[in-house]
């Protein structure tokens, strides 16, 4: 006998056990397996559920097998690494304020030094609205002959022409030009000094070309960087 008519009979008896609450329990149960087997809803939602998942199955099976490289990297954002090097000039850039800084006129006297890219026009004095805009020169020095000294602003300017005058080295060039008089000095000299100490700035028999300017935070010290005139 199918499970079916069994349990219509069932049902239709009304009667399982000689206990009244067990055999209400029962025919609520047989009820509604009965309705279960025997209408097609329960039998659709199944269905719809099984396929539901198998499609689930082929989809993540097949999409990401077959799914090239370059296709799945395209969902990830791209992610860029800097090195410590590049990190270190690009702060080095920042930090530059003469970046970018709109071109000045030379006019016939300047100062030129390859090693860290520098030209720069000069003034005479060293009062502050000639630094604000210009490496100044010590009125008590040589302009020409003997010992030139210059200065300028290192930083928290609109033109800080000195500020990498740290990173010269010994035999570093310094290129001077003053109308028609021109000279080239090597380095020899880098010193820090205090800001009462003149002494690098006396004139001397030898053509030299002293620089100086402040030292960051140092408000009590100069950087003096000293050239003397190059011969080949």
């Amino acid at each position: 006998m199918k499970i079916s008519k069994i349990l219509s009979y069932l049902v239709e008896r009304k009667s399982f056990t000689n206990n009244k609450k067990h055999d209400i329990m029962l025919m609520v149960y047989f009820n509604i397996l009965k309705y279960m087997i025997y209408t097609n809803k329960f039998i659709n939602l199944i269905s719809l559920f099984l396929t539901v998942f198998i499609i689930l199955i082929i989809y993540v099976c097949f999409f990401y097998k077959n799914t090239p490289v370059e296709k799945i990297s395209n969902f990830i954002p791209e992610i860029k690494i800097i090195k410590e090097d590049s990190k270190d000039e690009l702060k080095d850039e920042l930090k530059d304020e003469n970046f970018n800084q709109e071109k000045v006129d030379l006019g016939n006297w300047y100062l030129e030094i390859p090693a860290i890219s520098l030209v720069a026009p000069i003034a005479e004095g060293t009062e502050a609205d000639i630094l604000n805009d210009k490496v100044g020169h010590f009125v008590d020095t040589s302009s020409e002959f003997g010992n030139i000294g210059l200065a300028a602003h290192n930083r928290g300017y609109k033109y800080n022409y000195f500020q990498n005058l740290k990173k010269l080295k010994k035999e570093d060039q310094i290129i001077y030009t003053h109308d028609s008089f021109k000279k080239v000095y090597s380095i020899d000299k880098i010193e820090i000094i205090e800001n009462t100490d003149w002494s690098y700035l006396k004139n001397t028999d030898e053509n030299k070309i002293t620089l100086i300017t402040c030292i960051e935070n140092e408000p009590k010290y100069r950087r003096c960087v000293q050239g003397t005139e190059f011969e080949n």
